[in-house]
């Protein structure tokens, strides 16, 4: 049996999805497809879950270390895609035929990106910090330079803590939707709260990305995934998952 991995058509020639926590070797808490080498878990179990996620892409993957920001890292090299740790970066992107990026989550949003036609794909890694800083947009803009046209390139906005469940303060949502205006929203709790994903779709759409799709999964409710907040309340730590994308 596969890999139990959520896959998005994101055109020809690319293979793209989102893993949820099945189908790996981590014991609890990490349980079991835990793809973060900083979260506490077995190195040795974290390496092969991603070996098992590389034989899914059909292609080794490139991971880099999420710090929260707009860094994006171009992945240009066999060796670059074979490392533990590319750089700390926010996004990633590639030209390179046999190779994958991929970002890891437990309630941000990963966006993965891809122009089928130009042969360029990127992985994004869009927090809260991140989507103000403006990461979305650096990853289009890499994208861009190397031939891609926003018109042709499909987007998919992948498993994240809904708007209903990442409550707020006031302050950090004024701060936040100044930037992002479509991220202000509402919790099931009637607080003040910041829907990420809406806010990733909306920079993506301003930018001029021609496609672009919400999965809708909130990792808070949906325990397919792994959550941070859910693991807090819980007084736990957890696992990443991750959204890949490869040219294959």
């Amino acid at each position: 049996m596969g890999l139990p991995v959520l896959e998005v058509d994101l055109g020809p020639g690319v293979r793209a999805g989102f893993t949820t926590r099945a189908g790996g070797v981590s014991a609890p808490p990490w349980d079991t497809l835990d793809l973060g080498l900083a979260v506490g878990d077995d190195p040795a179990h974290v390496r092969e879950n991603r070996a098992r996620v590389a034989a899914w892409a059909g292609a080794p993957v490139a991971w880099g270390r999420q710090v929260h920001g707009s860094a994006v890292h171009v992945v240009g090299s066999a060796a670059d895609a074979r490392s533990d740790a590319v750089g700390d970066a926010d996004a990633f992107v590639t030209t390179l035929p046999g190779t994958a990026v991929g970002v890891l989550v437990a309630d941000c949003v990963p966006v993965l990106l891809a122009d089928p036609v130009a042969r360029v794909v990127g992985a994004a890694h869009a927090g809260r910090r991140g989507l103000v800083a403006g990461v979305l947009q650096a990853a289009l803009g890499a994208m861009v330079a190397r031939g891609a046209d926003l018109a042709r390139v499909r987007a998919v906005v992948g498993p994240a803590i809904s708007g209903a469940r990442y409550e707020v303060p006031a302050a950090m949502q004024r701060e936040v939707a100044h930037v992002v205006p479509a991220t202000a929203c509402t919790t099931d709790r009637g607080t003040p709260g910041l829907d990420l994903p809406a806010g990733a779709a909306a920079v993506l759409r301003e930018a001029g990305v021609g496609d672009v799709r919400l999965t809708g999964w909130c990792t808070d409710t949906d325990e397919r995934f792994y959550s941070h907040r859910r693991a807090q309340r819980a007084g736990r730590t957890t696992g990443r998952s991750a959204g890949v994308v490869a040219l294959v």
